[in-house]
């Protein structure tokens, strides 16, 4: 086999396995990011919505990007008049100042591989357009050109955002009336063509 030949033969190989990976568009209806966040005394959770997003996708993802809006934080653990406090609290100064900063990003910049459909996540997350790194594995399937990516238990350190309302690190004598430094969110991103 002559060099011109194996050339053309390696150009067609790489060709393979470089395809170009497809673009999703997150279904922001479909698409949910469950939050917690711990005291001493016990937790609240609820729900913020994504505004817009993007996954590439190739056998695993490949990149993408995604953008929560933060007027939208709901409780659901307490409900009226409790609810409509913890969610003005959490869009206020003191945590996410969603008036400011209405938008939260979150910016893929590298993946592992794919082992048993899970994938480690490394990303960039800006919020009060303050950015850090953060990773976590994720689940990811593609059925009927609908593509899932979900991520459980993932930590955020609210301090490093400048959320720090609360928090043991910079005040004392917090008592019973200290927030864990980390939050956490369940991710569950559904993305079509």
């Amino acid at each position: 086999m002559n060099k011109k030949v194996l050339l053309i033969a390696l150009v067609a190989v790489f060709t393979v396995f470089t395809a170009k990976a497809q673009s999703y568009k997150v279904d922001t209806e479909k698409s949910s990011i469950e939050w917690i966040g711990r005291k001493v005394t016990g937790a609240h959770n609820g729900v913020v919505k994504l505004s817009s997003g993007v996954l590439n996708y190739n056998g695993g993802l490949k990149g993408g990007n995604f953008a929560i809006n933060t007027t939208s934080i709901k409780a659901l653990d307490v409900q009226g008049e409790w609810a409509t406090k913890l969610e003005g609290h959490l869009k206020s100064e003191d945590f996410f100042a969603a008036d400011k900063f209405p938008t939260a990003k979150f910016v893929i910049t590298k993946l592992g591989k794919v082992v048993n459909g899970t994938q480690t996540v490394v990303g960039k997350l800006t919020i009060k357009d303050i950015t850090n790194e953060i990773s976590f594995p994720a689940t990811v399937t593609l059925n009927n050109g609908v593509l899932t990516a979900v991520a459980k238990n993932v930590k955020v350190d609210r301090t490093k955002y400048d959320i720090k309302y609360g928090s043991n690190s910079f005040f004392d004598s917090l008592g019973d009336k200290a927030i864990d430094n980390d939050f956490e969110l369940n991710i569950n991103i559904v993305a079509k063509k």
